[in-house]
């Protein structure tokens, strides 16, 4: 029997775990199915993530596709993403609980065909904790983290709603079916504009704690603004593994944190807490002041810790894509900040902290923001200079 592939394999696990009315996968490959699985051998490019596209169209009848397309320059939609459940924000597009298991499939395709195989898994594992948050017995109504409307900060911060970042459409409908607000079928897929090799177009998936939105034009792509995020932090599995989708961001900034001396994390801790993500849902174009320890002023292995601290966030999209952000990112690696708020260390016995630190560059921005305990964090990654391809569109 032939082994299938980390993408096919991660799909596949996207779909074994669901609601009796849901169709499991099988794990083998199965020549009926509507469109080929991206194989980690294949390349990256523009026309597989095209050909996929297309073959998850091709199985949707015409409301189906009416439902999912939207014109690229569609601004409400492009903004329509949150931390919070769909019953709260309501997505456009269609659900994975909408969907045949045919057409799930061909969408997790697709899915797989712009993210690398890390970043698959980490979609796959922030579904489950959604999954197993819907099965527990602890749910409680989503909230910030952000008491006091105001963030904690920054100084001059930009949040001139004091909104936290939504919910940006009113919420409060009725969630999924029967009410559900949680788990992996309520997972959300759009396109803006038509699919191309050329002209540029937007992939947007996303439900509960993810939001991905893939700018593509002419074999270039853009994966920001993406909000990953996970309740819990860590969960268990059915085979007594344990479970951690953002389990690498924090591990790896308290290790950043820790390789400074005292003079510099003095400069990195910031003597206000921030409580929440700064540049979250419904803050695309605002900007902060970049604050904490310049990366000027680290030496080599340092720098080495935060780029790949930055490489869980920019590595989260295939290959080719995420090449040539990553040598955006090295360009402005000087000019770019690292600022930390909170606990310097997890509470005896957890394995997940309750601090925040930002990554501040020319082109980035990341925030990593627990939420009200160590089980439960929200994260920001953007590019002031090219949130959804503006910067590979302008010309167009």
């Amino acid at each position: 029997m032939k082994k299938p592939s980390v993408a096919r394999a991660a799909i596949l696990a996207l779909l074994s775990v669901a609601p009796s009315w849901l169709p499991v996968a099988s794990s083998t490959l199965d020549a009926a199915e509507p469109a080929p699985i991206a194989t980690d051998a294949a390349p990256a490019d523009a026309d597989r993530v095209v050909a996929a596209a297309n073959a998850f169209l091709g199985t949707l009848d015409e409301k189906q596709r009416a439902r999912v397309s939207y014109r690229f320059d569609d601004q409400e939609q492009r903004a329509r993403w949150s931390n919070f459940p769909t019953g709260v924000v309501p997505r456009g597009g269609i659900s994975l609980h909408d969907m045949s298991e045919g057409q799930r499939t061909a969408a997790m395709t697709l899915v797989a065909a712009v993210l690398s195989p890390r970043g698959l898994e980490k979609v796959q594992q922030i579904m489950d904790a959604d999954e197993a948050f819907k099965n527990s017995d602890h749910k409680r109504p989503p909230r910030g983290n952000d008491k006091g409307g105001d963030h904690g900060g920054p100084p001059f911060g930009n949040d001139r709603d004091h909104d936290h970042g939504g919910p940006p459409f009113g919420g409060g409908r009725p969630g999924g079916p029967g009410g559900a607000m949680f788990g992996k079928d309520l997972y959300y897929i759009s396109i803006l504009g038509a699919p191309s090799a050329k002209d540029p177009w937007i992939l947007q998936y996303g439900g509960h704690h993810l939001a991905l939105n893939i700018a593509m034009a002419g074999g270039r792509g853009v994966i920001t603004p993406t909000l990953t995020g996970s309740q819990p932090a860590t969960f268990t599995t059915a085979d007594g593994k344990t479970v951690r989708p953002l389990g690498q961001e924090n591990d790896k900034g308290f290790a950043l944190l820790n390789a400074l001396d005292d003079a510099q994390r003095k400069q990195a801790i910031l003597n206000y807490r921030v409580a929440d993500l700064v540049l979250g849902p419904g803050h695309d174009g605002q900007t902060i002041q970049p604050e904490g320890i310049k990366v000027s002023a680290m030496n080599e292995s340092q720098r080495a810790l935060l780029l790949d601290l930055i490489s869980e966030w920019s590595g989260i999209v295939n290959d080719q894509f995420a090449a040539a952000r990553m040598e955006e990112i090295k360009a402005g690696l000087d000019d770019t900040w690292f600022a930390w708020s909170g606990p310097t260390a997890p509470e005896p016995g957890k394995k997940n902290g309750t601090a925040y630190y930002r990554i501040q560059g020319p082109k980035l921005v990341i925030e990593f923001a627990p939420q009200h305990e160590e089980d439960h964090v929200h994260t920001m990654y953007r590019d002031p200079s090219n949130d959804y391809g503006r910067a590979l569109t302008v010309a167009k």
